[in-house]
């Protein structure tokens, strides 16, 4: 059954790109290098009932079904398995993200009772890759005999931490948050896919 975990991690990021091409090719004047990611699903959007369809509750699932497998194979190593906790949190938070709709336009000023709910979880969402990518940049030698993963943890985690002020700075200015905001998500998902990567074979063995 470890197969079809590292599998649903493995495809994770393919599934996000393909999701937001997707639902952002069905939004007259969508633009990915200056809207968030959220508007795809915000009310009023065109494709607000679509966007969490094919984006927020499928990768959800995956993030759930990959962390439990991250939990099952590391029975030696607290730390290995608190990180597929943390992706499971990832992908309860997914989910509560598609539940709950940002407003019109995702603005700041006078957010709902459900935009709240989706920044928070939105939040939960970035906290949770963060620290499970940064457990990895000690682990990945300790555990797997990986100095190259260790290394590729930090990168990614760095990359993510890196351009938070960019994304404020896109807030303040107006454009550019899209683009900023694809390479801060973009940079831990693609570490979910290279973990699955990394962990794949190990499901021979277990």
């Amino acid at each position: 059954m470890l197969k079809y975990g590292y599998l649903a991690g493995l495809i994770t990021p393919v599934w996000l790109v393909i999701g937001v091409a997707i639902a952002g090719s069905l939004y007259p004047g969508y633009s990915h290098l200056n809207q968030a990611m959220s508007e795809l699903g915000a009310l009023g959007a065109p494709t607000h009932e679509l966007s969490p369809l094919i984006n927020n509750f499928p990768l959800g699932v995956l993030f759930v079904v990959f962390g439990i497998a991250v939990f099952a194979v590391f029975k030696g190593s607290a730390l290995a398995r608190s990180s597929g906790v943390l992706i499971v949190l990832h992908g309860v938070a997914s989910l509560c993200t598609g539940y709950f709709s940002c407003d019109v336009g995702c603005g700041l000023e006078h957010p709902s009772d459900s935009q709240n709910l989706h920044n928070l979880s939105g939040m939960v969402m970035f906290l949770t890759l963060l620290l499970a990518s940064t457990l990895w940049i000690y682990l990945a030698t300790r555990v797997l005999g990986l100095k190259w993963f260790a290394w590729f943890s930090l990168a990614c985690t760095l990359v993510a931490l890196l351009v938070l002020p960019l994304m404020g700075q896109a807030v303040a200015a107006g454009e550019g948050f899209g683009l900023y905001q694809r390479i801060n998500y973009g940079a831990s998902i693609l570490w979910v896919g290279v973990f699955a990567w990394v962990l794949k074979p190990m499901s021979s063995t277990h």
